[in-house]
């Protein structure tokens, strides 16, 4: 899409209904959430069995896409379901789910402390998740008023959500469907509230810096990323619009995403596979650098080295944009593109970075109930059908 292809569309996007505009434009009325099991059984050893011995060969190519090194027990959350999802991506197609747990209503956003206890935002409040006994333990009502709890891509509830370098805080963004969202801070040793911060709207995500003296929100429907300092809990908006914010909520051309670059905290933000909006965090100022994927642009993540991994989720006018895939950034700024098969949300990386495990869930419609794993060296892919809409992704600690 050209730049001057991409602002045109932005006044023509403005016109639409809001059906049209289920991705990133006004909220649409939600269903109500399907009722799960709270625990979805494990394959029993017999489905496993069969699985390894028709499908040896699939293994065989899993376990080269990984490198070939052992592979990491994954966790996802299920936004179309109450449930968070255990994944061995080294084992072939379905023998790949190892069971559910119910968590709460939409879970959308996941952070994992180095113990293995999940922090996992839902429409009701924070589930708190020991990961090694595959249990609930816990769950943090938000005390921002949201509505009524409900699912979907505009439901109200907890979406990004980060932890102090510490561990000691939990940072989660909450959408107050129609108006303004919260940044509510959780003492993790209490599991109780103790602080909650105005920002902008629907906060798709939340990091932390490096030292932990600042948390940023990125807010999709008011075009700003918002930096909190966690000693005053002042708050500083700074406009993030590389093509401006006409269209208003019926925009397309919004932020999702943010990396934190490692090297100099930078924060990252990947606009329609052309431009990477680079945000000093120190003075607000943005600077924007060219990208080539051409294709809608969501998850974005960074390796220590700092290359990016981005993800394209599809075209917006299918007549000039480009389809699905995952963009490889090096620091240098050159890009290397994997063709992805769909629509997919986000990206994390395998502790080496060998690996990418890309989610298919979507937060509009179109997502599908599965993982893209890809190889980042070679950019061979595997898909896995896991899950119910899989958002977030994290790689569980090894066990001691």
């Amino acid at each position: 899409m050209t730049t001057r292809a991409a602002l045109a569309r932005t006044a023509v996007l403005t016109a639409l209904t809001a059906a049209l505009l289920a991705a990133c434009g006004s909220p649409a009325p939600t269903a109500a959430p399907t009722p799960v099991p709270t625990v979805t059984p494990t394959p029993s050893a017999a489905t496993a069995t069969t699985a390894t011995a028709t499908a040896t060969t699939a293994a065989t190519a899993t376990a080269t896409a990984t490198g070939g090194a052992s592979s990491p027990t994954l966790l996802v959350t299920d936004f179309g379901a109450d449930t968070v999802t255990f994944v061995d991506p080294a084992r072939p197609g379905r023998a790949a789910d190892l069971g559910s747990v119910r968590v709460g209503t939409a879970p959308y956003g996941l952070a994992l402390a180095p113990d293995g206890t999940a922090w996992v935002a839902t429409a009701e409040g924070v589930a708190v998740v020991d990961t090694r006994a595959r249990t609930r333990v816990a769950l943090v009502p938000h005390t921002t008023r949201t509505g009524p709890v409900t699912t979907g891509e505009y439901r109200g509830g907890g979406m990004g959500i980060a932890l102090s370098p510490d561990g000691a805080r939990a940072y989660v963004g909450v959408n107050v469907p129609g108006g303004n969202g919260t940044l509510e801070v959780l003492d993790t040793a209490t599991r109780t509230v103790v602080q909650v911060v105005p920002v902008g709207r629907r906060p798709f995500d939340v990091d932390v810096s490096a030292d932990g003296r600042r948390v940023y929100v990125t807010d999709h429907d008011s075009f700003d990323v918002v930096t909190v300092d966690t000693d005053t809990w002042a708050a500083r908006r700074t406009e993030v619009a590389p093509y401006g914010t006409e269209g208003g909520l019926g925009s397309w051309l919004k932020p999702h995403y943010t990396a934190v670059r490692p090297s100099d905290g930078a924060l990252l933000l990947p606009f329609e596979g052309e431009r990477l909006a680079v945000v000093d965090p120190s003075t607000g100022r943005v600077t924007v650098e060219p990208m080539t994927a051409n294709t809608h642009q969501h998850g974005v993540t960074a390796a220590p080295d700092g290359t990016l991994y981005i993800v394209g989720t599809g075209p917006i006018d299918p007549a000039t944009d480009a389809g699905p895939s995952l963009t490889v950034r090096a620091p240098d700024g050159s890009e290397r593109l994997v063709p992805l098969d769909g629509p997919h949300e986000t990206v994390t990386l395998s502790p080496d970075a060998r690996t990418a495990y890309v989610s298919g869930g979507f937060t509009r419609e179109g997502g599908w109930d599965g993982l893209t794993v890809v190889d980042t060296a070679t950019g061979r892919t595997t898909r896995l059908p896991v899950g119910h809409l899989p958002l977030a992704v994290a790689v569980l600690p090894d066990r001691p």
